[in-house]
């Protein structure tokens, strides 16, 4: 039987690293926002029916994501539609990834976690955190973020403490070192196995 983890974070709190510990380690990986990009590139298989209800949010035979996130910002009905064409197929494709890797554990890395109610069917719920001044000194050093950016995602995403109080595990990502055990703890935790 396949244990299924789920690994999220807020932004900046080193859940993009953290995954590709796990990948290191021979941990099956299944990336969220990986999918949904396939899914919106050109030949994706959300850029058909997204075109029928926004037509204007395809650009170049994919869904440009400037353009749909104008039109999430003006029609407070679209994101509902949206979810209704996309969620589907990201289901579809991480059933098909899970089927394709009968690995005893399998991370799935999503962002927007709780925000879509997957904790009700994983195993157990990971979530990677930082204190606030190491996460914002971490977001506000890629290229092209402000403040103001970085605020607007917070107030988006469910606050750090609030994930923390519903994880099942948590992992403190201060060093890489601490994290690269606390992963190798967990897999062990898990799996009965150790991983190096």
């Amino acid at each position: 039987m396949t244990h299924l983890l789920g690994l999220t974070g807020s932004i900046g709190m080193g859940k993009s690293t953290t995954a590709a510990m796990f990948r290191d380690m021979g941990i099956p990986v299944w990336d969220a926002d990986a999918t949904v990009h396939g899914l919106y590139a050109p030949g994706g298989a959300a850029v058909e029916p997204v075109k029928r209800i926004f037509p204007e949010a395809v650009q170049s035979d994919a869904v440009s994501r400037p353009a749909l996130n104008e039109i999430l910002r003006t029609d407070p009905e679209a994101l509902k539609r949206l979810e209704e064409i996309v969620h589907p197929l990201v289901k579809a494709d991480r059933d098909a990834f899970i089927a394709a890797h009968p690995h005893e554990l399998v991370v799935l890395d999503i962002p927007l976690l709780f925000e879509t109610s997957a904790a009700e069917w994983l195993d157990t719920v990971l979530v990677v955190s930082a204190p606030a001044e190491v996460q914002a000194a971490r977001v506000l050093a890629r290229p092209g973020m402000t403040q103001e950016t970085f605020d607007l995602i917070l107030t988006r995403q469910i606050p750090d403490a609030e994930k923390r109080r519903r994880a099942d595990v948590v992992i403190e990502t201060l060093t890489l070192d601490d994290t690269r055990t606390a992963v190798q703890n967990l897999i062990y935790d898990l799996t009965g196995k150790k991983h190096a």
